[in-house]
């Protein structure tokens, strides 16, 4: 799409935005603030404030230990069927449990069993560095003899298709790679890498935290085998939200998890000492639920089932490609390198513009124009898309920011040692 980059256009773009009615759902305190980093933590749906008052005050206030059989025992699987249309899931593949991390520990390991006698493990370098820690050390735990391929980068953003499929042969037990790559936004083919996969018989496990909520899936109808992925990033869940797990349904009763806890027992309330797996997906929970955390997370669930996967995809395409062209006509000429793919159809929902101080630059722009990107080394700077409350005068005054800080050179006077959250 060809796009007016002026700041006049934007605002007509927004004017004609068929979901910018969704913007004042959201609490907005300062509609100053430029905030382009949904992408990492999502801004506050106003439904959670309303809920967290009568979690609060009514569900833990006045109900106190009552309020497990009156509302939190099904809060996992019951937000887990919500999510699952999201991810073109079926309501019992789905369920709300632990961290991303955790919940990559136990499908590794169930996958790893599951594949029992076979060797080889392949991820790629650009996978979210955490992904590559828990896929060490579940292969150390359980046999050492494991050979882990972290494939390099050779199509300019990730791993060619053509790679991954020499890669994967028949001694390989589990390929887990990122939907969309945290780095570049490059987004692989779902559909093309679990075919690759599963002509080798491998299992395959998708991290789909950068997608979830912007991208539409199929887990089911493609047969992927495994998924995990977060809910405070587009799904504004809040900081720290539970994260969710993906288990087709014919492997549920066939993969082990390998923390067993009382909350996946089948008789969770006889306390008996003789771990014995509930049914489903509910076998996949292990430990008590932080309730208030996982409640949160629905409301940001409902709004994104209400306008629709399809439809966010849509606009998240056409400003990303809004983006690109102020880049282009903008950015372009003062240093700033497109790190993200030019092609909208293999593109997530952040652009990442790359420059040698991007650091100081990332910093300049929060400082001294209350624009919120994030930053990720070497030179990443990253802008967020969220849909549902982004607008196209935000990228169009985040971009002009950009350049502003460049220009002049105030960038210089910030530090380049990485503080903090970046």
């Amino acid at each position: 799409m060809d796009f007016d980059t002026s700041l006049e256009q934007a605002r007509a773009l927004d004017r004609r935005d068929q979901l910018g009615r969704f913007r004042e759902r959201f609490l907005i305190d300062d509609p100053g603030l430029i905030y382009l980093d949904g992408n990492s933590l999502g801004r506050v749906p106003k439904d959670s404030v309303a809920l967290m008052d009568r979690l609060v005050r009514h569900q833990w206030g006045n109900r106190l230990i009552r309020a497990w059989n009156d509302e939190w025992m099904g809060l996992s699987r019951r937000i887990g069927a919500k999510l699952a249309g999201l991810i073109g899931a079926l309501p019992d593949e789905v369920i709300i449990a632990d961290s991303t991390s955790v919940n990559l520990f136990k499908l590794i390991a169930g996958a790893l069993k599951e594949r029992q006698g076979r060797r080889k493990i392949v991820t790629d370098r650009v996978n979210f560095p955490s992904d590559i820690y828990i896929l060490k050390a579940v292969a150390d735990l359980l046999d050492p003899a494991y050979e882990l391929v972290v494939l390099p980068v050779d199509n300019g953003f990730a791993v060619s298709d053509e790679t991954l499929e020499r890669a994967i042969d028949d001694d390989t037990a589990l390929v887990l790679l990122s939907h969309v790559m945290y780095k570049s936004s490059y987004m692989y083919d779902l559909a093309r890498i679990t075919e690759i996969a599963h002509r080798r018989d491998a299992m395959i496990l998708w991290d789909l935290s950068h997608s979830a909520g912007v991208v539409p899936m199929a887990c089911h109808d493609l047969g992927i085998d495994l998924a995990v992925g977060s809910t405070y990033k587009y799904l504004n869940g809040g900081p720290g939200a539970p994260a969710f797990l993906y288990v087709r349904d014919d492997l549920q009763s066939r993969l082990i998890n390998p923390v067993s806890g009382w909350f996946g027992h089948r008789k969770q309330f006889y306390f008996d000492t003789e771990f014995e797996p509930a049914a489903g997906i509910d076998r996949y929970l292990t430990g008590t639920p932080s309730v208030l955390s996982l409640a949160m997370i629905e409301p940001g669930v409902d709004l994104t089932l209400e306008a629709g996967i399809g439809p966010i995809r849509t606009k998240s395409i056409d400003q990303s490609e809004y983006l690109v062209s102020l880049w282009e006509s903008v950015l372009m000429p003062l240093g700033f390198r497109l790190n993200s793919p030019r092609n909208g159809d293999r593109r997530g929902s952040h652009v990442s513009f790359g420059h040698d101080e991007g650091y100081r630059i990332d910093q300049a722009i929060r400082e001294e124009k209350k624009v919120i990107s994030d930053f990720r080394m070497p030179d990443n700077i990253r802008l967020g898309i969220a849909p549902l409350y982004t607008t196209y005068e935000e990228l169009n005054n985040a971009v002009q920011a950009l350049a502003e800080v460049v220009t002049s050179g105030s960038f210089r006077q910030y530090s380049d040692v990485i503080e903090g959250v970046t």
